[in-house]
């Protein structure tokens, strides 16, 4: 059912989505780009409107207000946003692969109904609030902790860098904290659904950052928050282990971003090559502007390939760590490189903070970073392959 993954033909429902999505990107997000870019706001009307063509909804079952898609078609989504707003597809990203999928993979039936119609809809947002300031990949510096008292949780600690977190349509915040000690002594992380209506529950102001402006991250304060004994999500003890579960997907799904950014430079250039002239003709007539171009090219045609084969191992049920770290060091790099590259090919334009190479070139350093650095990809192939640590 998924060899089709690996091939340049999709069957016509995705070529449908993709288009769909493509339009909206063109004509809905990126007019209004490099307003919020520049504002630092946050685009709650295009939020909105793709609340209300289902994107938040895509790989969910219709029982729960989801469109009975797949990973694949989220993916194909978040391509065409990355193309021309990496903030806006983060924001999908972040929403679905962070913060409802946690809950559809490892909630109860009751954490399900009470969550999942609200997220898929798109009218709210989750979060997860894994990364604190000694810990993230580390799960062993996590000191966020959680204690039951009298049937509830009482959270106490800090995470940073947490996406969709702090908006005015933000209702729910999954933290992992240590809840005991295990018998070899290591430290029992679990994660505990916290509403961020909750008492205690704080979003710190948002981070001034370098690129994503229009993206929401904030850091979080938990202090003395109580929530019922029922908000543990998954296994007690388990908690890590099943992100890691959630960020094997993720990585996915970021790699396909990644691609939309490193796609979106070449069209960019492309157009940008054949309309400008220097010495009487296009740049593009000039040998070193169309190898670079090339070059572009085939970076984000490897790194979809990449992606679209961790996806095809996914959707059959297969092991797919490897081959979503690959994906993801590929494809996050072709951005920040063709980035790199787009920009030197606009010369001064691609110095201004208006155009889309400048934006995509202060954006794409952090698909190198978030959900897992190149290292930790690197780490992870090492391991799959049977050599490191």
């Amino acid at each position: 059912m998924t060899d089709y993954l690996s091939t340049a033909s999709l069957p016509d429902e995705y070529q449908q989505l993709a288009k769909t999505v493509r339009d909206f990107a063109q004509t809905v997000v990126a007019p209004v780009a490099a307003e919020h870019d520049a504002a630092h706001t946050f685009p709650y009307a295009v939020v909105d409107g793709m609340a209300d063509m289902g994107l938040f909804g895509l790989p969910f079952p219709e029982e729960y207000g989801g469109m009975g898609g797949d990973y694949f078609a989220l993916c194909l989504a978040l391509e065409e946003l990355g193309k021309v707003d990496q903030s806006v597809a983060i924001t999908l990203e972040a929403g679905v692969s962070l913060g409802a999928m946690p809950v559809h993979r490892f909630g109860t039936e009751a954490q399900k109904q009470e969550w999942l119609p609200r997220l898929t809809s798109g009218k709210a947002l989750a979060a997860f609030g894994l990364t604190e300031p000694g810990a993230g990949s580390d799960a062993g510096g996590t000191r966020t902790t959680a204690k039951l008292e009298d049937g509830q949780w009482v959270v106490n600690g800090n995470k940073q860098f947490i996406t969709n977190s702090g908006t005015d349509i933000t209702r729910l915040v999954t933290v992992t904290a240590v809840t005991g000690t295990k018998e070899n002594g290591k430290k029992e992380i679990s994660t505990i659904l916290v509403p961020t209506s909750t008492p205690g529950f704080t979003a710190e102001p948002a981070y001034n950052k370098v690129g994503w402006n229009a993206s929401d991250t904030h850091p979080l304060t938990l202090q003395d928050v109580r929530v019922p004994e029922a908000n543990l999500l998954g296994e007690r003890g388990r908690g890590y282990a099943n992100f890691l579960r959630i960020l094997d997907e993720g990585r996915i799904a970021i790699a396909a971003l990644s691609v939309g950014a490193a796609q979106g430079c070449v069209d960019e250039c492309v157009r940008y090559a054949r309309e400008r002239e220097a010495f009487g003709r296009p740049i593009g007539a000039n040998q070193a502007i169309e190898f670079k171009i090339a070059r572009m090219e085939v970076r984000a045609h490897v790194a979809r390939t990449a992606y679209y084969d961790a996806a095809a191992l996914m959707l059959s049920g297969k092991p797919f760590k490897k081959q979503a770290a690959i994906a993801k060091l590929i494809a996050s790099e072709a951005a920040m490189d063709n980035a790199r590259d787009g920009t030197q090919i606009f010369g001064g334009y691609g110095f201004m903070n208006e155009t889309p190479v400048a934006r995509h070139y202060r954006d794409s350093k952090i698909l190198e970073i978030g959900e897992g650095t190149t290292e930790v990809q690197l780490m992870l192939i090492a391991r799959e392959l049977g050599v490191g640590q």
